[in-house]
């Protein structure tokens, strides 16, 4: 489909109103699913930190008690 100008383009043959809905439906649902997943990846990260530096501090309380 080829578009004399832009106006055109931006009308998308009188369809614009679903092709661009379309279009910031997909946008903002993939932009949400990056974000939400990068946060969990960071919550998971910290929780495993910080359970790591429990499990360290225990060895090291069990090694003094010796």
């Amino acid at each position: 489909m080829q578009f004399d100008s832009m106006s055109d383009f931006l009308n998308m043959g009188g369809y614009a109103f679903y092709v661009w809905l379309a279009y910031g439906v997909t946008f903002s649902s993939l932009a949400i699913l990056i974000i939400s997943s990068a946060r969990r990846k960071r919550k998971v990260l910290t929780e495993i930190a910080s359970k790591q530096a429990r499990e360290e501090k225990l060895k090291e309380s069990r090694g003094k008690k010796q």
